[in-house]
């Protein structure tokens, strides 16, 4: 299983701004930080996220069709990701909505895409419910 995902970053320190916000909506607080990078998570916990400054010294890139998915708890909690993210340098990907067709339990995929302020894309998520 996933320990944990890194993305690239330019500007740590506005990245990490944006980071703690959404990761703070989340309940989660940094659990490891060094002058090149940063980690969110928990010891123990679910997968975490990190940021770094590339090794090799070149601009941090955004991989075309990588995306990094937070769990959230309910639609009002990702509504509120989507927006922390957006207020603070994110820019839109798809509002949160529903996303296909009920399972044949009634479970629909609800999600909201953004992108953090260095263009990695992320989205907010749960299953939840068809209401």
């Amino acid at each position: 299983m996933i320990g944990y995902v890194t993305l690239g970053t330019n500007d740590l320190a506005r990245a990490a701004k944006f980071y703690d916000l959404i990761t703070g909506e989340l309940g989660i607080g940094r659990m490891m930080e060094f002058d090149t990078f940063i980690a969110w998570g928990e010891p123990g916990g679910g997968a975490g996220i990190g940021l770094t400054k590339p090794f090799d010294g070149n601009p941090a890139t955004v991989g075309n069709g990588v995306m990094v998915a937070f769990e959230a708890k309910d639609r009002d909690q990702v509504q509120r990701i989507y927006d922390i993210a957006l207020a603070n340098g994110g820019t839109d990907e798809g509002a949160p909505g529903p996303r296909g067709e009920p399972d044949a339990n009634g479970m629909v995929f609800y999600a909201g895409y953004f992108r953090d302020p260095d263009g990695n894309k992320l989205n907010a998520f749960l299953m939840d419910k068809v209401s």
